[in-house]
């Protein structure tokens, strides 16, 4: 080990390793770092605590903790810090760092390590790959932009920012820091410049901004320049163009893009339409909205697109969930890509900084703004209700719940929606919230994302925010509504509980005959075990839509949690395209053809 010692430097001019990150992580705007505690990870929560600028809450599971930092860093556009111990500690991030590589969010994710003498020597949680372990370093580096073991407690200083860095640069992703305990209790000597102490209520730099202040900014290299030739061809190809059909997606959200790409739609009179993961980033009420692209979303999309002379891609590479069912029309449509890596369809494209590329496109397009052409707008697609009066006691229909969320909604909200059939009728039914994020995770598509992400983003903002989940997904990480009580955060959980996991119970019905039921479980009064569990807590079993839009409204005038539970029907089906033939066979028959059609195979397969 080569970090300085206590008998090297006078003691007024070292710090603690962990205090350093700590006052490091304060001076780059972090205001609250998530995880689960341990004994390798124990000195960091420490110094936090003597720093009392950065908050540190301590999660229920590992994954939630992920969670919570990539719900902070997608409403707040500031750096996400999850922290976690070694063992199975580290190895349970693994899965929301995945998400958040996937879906380009930035984190930094900071990793106890066992000390560094015993490494290989079989010590508890060994993951040096030495002697027979394995490398914890190889497990992260493929879902990471960055990903170091820090070997000893000087070369923190050279490291950190850039994990910093590469976490916040395009493309966006978790960066990860490997911290052996010696190195963390290591005492380091800092630059000269860097010697204002980093510890204490009172010893914070003077530069460090309030909670909700914006970030300042982490040294990067500056995007490149834009490609002149492909501007001016892109240019061309819009200028030219007699109607447009755009289609935005998340990276608008991540560089708050939002005012350039409405200034665009105006100039070019186009519809704009968005992808599943990004619904927040035009508004939803605006004569030019079409609708959600992809296998979650709406009709219109697809009739505009074959009106159009060409499909401008903004913000979004068109992933599979986002072009569902589109294939055909944008084979026969010329398509321009605008955005900071290349698209997944054939078309002209602009890349480079999204802010850049879309005022250079708008610098060359008359400042002439008008309306665009007619269309339906976002029309439901028509699906089976159980809530009708032949519906089975007390269930509610999604339609009817997700009016009455709509109905209770506060326009500064955050609304953050998992997966399976919930998320489905959430992304097609709910128009998002003017001022706040409309978040679904569809990098991995993990069950149980919003929990912690709900939390983080609550935290971050102090704004109420909205978590719509099914029990499926409560029960894999609803237990940090525990974290959410024990810190007050302003989230309001709301559970369809349709007593399966019913995405899949329906593709077991349509596609493999029905003849198990895994999926299908015994009802569950999951309000009544909440509301046992956490007696301060306000919980409520709603029957019908008014009982739920009145818990809603009860919870947006309170300054903690809420918690709402209704029963839903595990045989509805939801708006998601790989369904739709069945639910149209079921509307005209009573029933399903039990086999798998060309558009299923066309389309997507998920569930």
């Amino acid at each position: 080990m080569t970090s300085t010692s206590t008998s090297d430097v006078p003691e007024a001019e070292t710090v603690r390793m962990v205090d350093h990150l700590a006052g490091e992580l304060a001076r780059a705007g972090v205001t609250h770092m998530f995880g689960v505690g341990g004994a390798n990870i124990e000195d960091l929560y420490d110094a936090v605590h003597r720093g009392g600028t950065v908050r540190g809450v301590v999660a229920k599971h590992e994954f939630s903790a992920v969670t919570m930092a990539d719900g902070y860093a997608r409403t707040t556009g500031r750096l996400g810090v999850v922290v976690a111990t070694s063992g199975g500690g580290a190895m349970n991030l693994v899965p929301g760092l995945a998400e958040a590589y996937a879906s380009r969010v930035p984190l930094l994710a900071l990793v106890g390590q066992p000390p560094t003498e015993q490494d290989g020597n079989g010590s508890f949680q060994d993951t040096s790959g030495r002697g027979g372990s394995f490398d914890a370093a190889e497990v992260f580096a493929p879902i990471s932009r960055f990903c170091a073991r820090v070997e000893d407690a000087d070369s923190l200083v050279e490291l950190l920012p850039r994990a910093m860095a590469a976490a916040q640069a395009e493309p966006r992703g978790p960066a990860v820091l490997l911290l052996p305990k010696d190195a963390q209790q290591a005492r380091i000597r800092l630059p000269f410049h860097d010697r204002a102490p980093t510890t204490g209520p009172s010893l914070v730099s003077p530069d460090t901004p309030s909670p909700g202040a914006p970030a300042p900014a982490i040294p990067t290299a500056s995007p490149p320049r834009l490609d002149s030739a492909a501007l001016a061809k892109v240019s061309d190809v819009l200028r030219t163009a007699g109607t447009v059909l755009v289609i935005a997606g998340e990276d608008v959200a991540a560089t708050d893009t939002r005012a350039e790409l409405a200034e665009l739609a105006r100039n070019l009179g186009a519809w704009v339409a968005v992808t599943p993961d990004a619904k927040d980033v035009f508004d939803n009420r605006d004569p030019r909205f079409a609708g959600v692209a992809g296998v979650m979303g709406h009709a219109n999309v697809e009739d505009c697109l074959r009106r159009a002379d060409v499909c401008l891609l903004v913000g979004t590479r068109l992933p599979l969930m986002a072009r569902g069912g589109l294939d055909r029309a944008l084979a026969a449509t010329d398509v321009v890509h605008l955005g900071p890596e290349p698209s997944f369809v054939s078309s002209t494209e602009l890349v480079g900084d999204l802010r850049d590329a879309l005022r250079a496109v708008n610098g060359t397009l008359p400042s002439r703004p008008h309306a665009c052409p007619r269309h339906s707008g976002p029309r439901p697609t028509p699906t089976a209700d159980p809530g009708s009066p032949t519906a089975r006691g007390r269930t509610m229909s999604y339609a009817r719940a997700v009016a009455a969320v709509e109905t209770a909604l506060p326009e500064d909200a955050h609304v953050f929606v998992d997966a399976g059939n919930t998320g489905a009728s959430a992304v097609h039914l709910l128009p998002a919230p003017r001022h706040g994020r409309f978040v679904v995770a569809l990098g991995m598509g993990g069950m149980g994302y919003t929990f912690g992400a709900g939390i983080g983003a609550a935290l971050a903002t102090g704004r109420r925010t909205y978590v719509l989940a099914g029990d499926g997904a409560f029960f894999m990480h609803g237990a940090e509504v525990h974290t959410a009580v024990e810190h007050e955060a302003p989230v309001t959980f709301v559970i369809f509980n349709n007593n399966a996991h019913a995405m899949c119970a329906l593709r077991e019905d349509f596609l493999q005959g029905g003849v198990r039921s895994d999926d299908l479980f015994g009802r569950t009064d999951i309000a009544a075990g909440v509301a046992a569990a956490f007696p301060s807590l306000d919980v409520t079993d709603a029957e019908n839509a008014d009982q739920l839009c009145g818990a809603l409204l009860r919870a947006n005038s309170s300054g903690g949690p809420a918690f709402v539970a209704l029963d839903c029907d595990p045989k509805e089906i939801p708006p998601f395209l790989p369904f739709q033939p069945f639910a149209e066979d079921t509307g005209r028959t009573g029933h399903a053809d039990h086999k798998e059609n060309s558009d299923e195979r066309r389309v997507v397969t998920a569930g």
